[in-house]
């Protein structure tokens, strides 16, 4: 189906507000796949708060413009579909990493994250970045180990002093 000029350039500007509050990008190739297979990565990158497109590459070009992933710019050739994450830099990644284990049609040629492309070998690593929540626990678990462990230092002070006058006490009872 053809396109008018108003409704390319409302799918520039819709890409371009996605892209310009997006942490990470990828694209992938998705010929072969069947409309089944696609609606099912919708509804999975829906859950997961990544904006998935199929975007005509002129267009992608044009709405990427001015944005981080300018950097993809040359890579869109072929049939590709975008994600961009939207809560968390890995949630493309995730998403992409588990609907290409089950579908080997589908496959990532482009990542982008923090305006610069990565090769696609990158994207498990993508993939295990924590979410927000995650990198939260991880910080107050190191920011806590070492007030826990004085704490449990200054405690061991005094019960060391107890247990050392219980046993002069009991060796003196024995005695």
């Amino acid at each position: 189906m053809a396109l008018n000029f108003a409704q390319k350039e409302a799918i520039v500007a819709e890409v371009a507000e996605v892209a310009k509050s997006a942490y990470s990008a990828v694209g992938a190739e998705y010929r072969g796949l069947t409309v089944d297979e696609l609606t099912q990565l919708r509804v999975e990158a829906r859950k997961a708060g990544v904006y998935v497109r199929v975007v005509k590459n002129t267009l992608a070009r044009r709405a990427l413009e001015g944005t981080d992933f300018a950097c993809m710019q040359e890579g869109l050739t072929g049939p590709l579909i975008l994600a961009f994450s939207q809560e968390d830099p890995g949630s493309a990644a995730r998403v992409a990493e588990a609907f290409a284990k089950d579908h080997d049609k589908f496959q990532v040629r482009l990542i982008a994250l923090g305006g610069k492309l990565l090769p696609a070998s990158e994207l498990g690593n993508l993939a295990k970045m924590p979410t927000y929540d995650q990198a939260v626990s991880m910080l107050m678990a190191t920011m806590k180990a070492p007030v826990q462990k004085l704490a449990a230092t200054i405690n061991e002070v005094p019960g060391k002093l107890v247990r050392t006058v219980a046993a002069i006490r009991d060796a003196k009872e024995a005695a």
